[in-house]
Order: structure tokens, then C-alpha cells, then sequence
């Protein structure tokens, strides 16, 4: 059980570095909290500081669940301290465990308050090292959805859809034949709905028009200051 705990805790942690307000201190002397929508996300670092930076802030918060998934997860030696009632081998239980603990640290860090970003990139990293098939096509959705809208933040919430529904699509149309199915649907279901409930005010600025779009024209250098 203490090693599961450590697992989880260092997952949880690694989560948790608030990689957006970290980059933009350093890049630009400022704590993205106090500009644009006040997110400690990725978007928000794009929408402030120009697509390079967010960009990297991006890769970083998929990093953090990537990293939890196949680096800490792998401090798991010997069987669960409870009963396995899923067709995952314990390991593989145990990664999915990593990899949520991660996504929570991202949303509720602990190093900036409590209060991180939307947990898509992070969820994002976790989910490309469980179900990579769905999360490639996930992230051509969302590439998609951002080039055409300029809408992240739409771009995310459909992404986030899409990963579920092409797991039911190449399990029940094509007949794919995906380990863990039955048990997985769920897991992935409660993800991207996490996902969404992250950016419920985004919808709403959505929905009466006052969301900001992205840009990925070079900021002029006194944008933030």
C-alpha cells in the first residue's frame, strides 16, 4: 500500500508543477494569473505570450502525464494491495492510477493554491500512453477544430469528445478488438468529462460569444507589460 500511495503522491506532484506560471515568470517577469482569462493553462500562456510559448507550455503539461505514466508508474513492483476486478494487468492498473493522480495535480496544484489549468494536456500525455489509436485521432480533431474556429478552449472540449467515441466506433463498427474495452470505456468517459467540466466558463463564453480566440500571429513585444 506505501508503495501505491508513493505513487500516486509523486504523480500527483509531478502533476502538479505549474509549468504556465513558471515560463511565463521567466520568459516575460509576469504570473500569467493576472492576465487574459487568468488560466494557469497552456491556452492562456498562447493567448498572452504568442503560440511559442504556449506552444511549450503545452508539451510540458503533456509531459507531466506522459512521465507519470510510464516513469513513475514503474516504481510498482509486485501485485496491488487489492483485488484486481478489471481485465487490466495490475501494471496497467496501476499507470491509469498515475496518470489520473497527474491530471488532478495539474487542475488542483498544490504548488500555485490549488488553482491549475484544464488538465487537457496532461490528460492528453496520460492518454496517449493507454489508448494511443483514439488520442492520434483526438489530436488531429482538435488540430482541426483550432485552425478552422481559433477557438482552443472548443478545439479541447471537442477533442476531449472525440477520444470516447472513437474507442465505441472502433470497437462496435470496425470490430476492432480492443483489450479492456468494457473497463476502459468508462475510465475514458470519466476523463472527458473531467476534461469538459474543466472548461464549463469556457462554454459559456462560447455560448454568448465573449470567448477569446487565439492567435498565432507574432505578439508585439509590449503586449503583457
Amino acid at each position: 500500500m506505501f508503495l501505491l500511495a508513493s505513487i500516486i503522491i509523486l504523480s500527483y506532484l509531478v502533476g502538479s508543477i505549474p509549468t504556465s506560471i513558471i515560463v511565463s515568470k521567466l520568459s516575460h517577469g509576469i504570473d500569467i494569473r493576472n492576465y487574459g482569462s487568468g488560466n494557469a493553462g497552456g491556452t492562456n500562456v498562447m493567448r498572452v505570450l504568442g503560440w511559442k510559448h504556449g506552444l511549450f507550455v503545452i508539451v510540458l503539461d503533456v509531459l507531466k502525464g506522459a512521465i507519470a505514466v510510464i516513469v513513475i508508474a514503474r516504481l510498482h513492483r509486485g501485485a496491488i494491495p487489492f483485488e484486481n476486478a478489471t481485465p487490466f494487468d495490475d501494471f496497467t492498473l496501476v499507470q491509469i492510477i498515475a496518470g489520473i493522480s497527474a491530471v488532478v495535480g495539474h487542475i488542483w496544484t498544490v504548488f500555485a493554491g490549488f488553482k491549475g489549468g484544464k488538465g487537457i494536456a496532461t490528460a492528453m500525455g496520460m492518454l496517449l500512453m493507454i489508448v494511443t489509436v483514439d488520442m492520434l485521432v483526438a489530436v488531429g480533431v482538435f488540430i482541426i477544430v483550432v485552425s478552422i474556429s481559433r477557438y482552443v478552449s472548443l478545439a479541447s472540449i471537442i477533442g476531449a469528445i472525440a477520444v470516447p467515441l472513437t474507442l465505441i466506433i472502433r470497437e462496435n463498427i470496425f470490430h476492432v478488438d480492443v483489450p479492456g474495452y468494457s473497463t476502459l470505456l468508462p475510465f475514458i468517459i470519466f476523463v472527458s468529462l473531467l476534461v469538459i467540466f474543466t472548461h464549463r466558463k469556457n462554454v459559456v463564453r462560447l455560448l454568448n460569444g465573449s470567448e477569446s480566440k487565439v492567435s498565432f500571429s507574432k505578439k508585439k513585444k509590449n503586449s503583457v507589460i
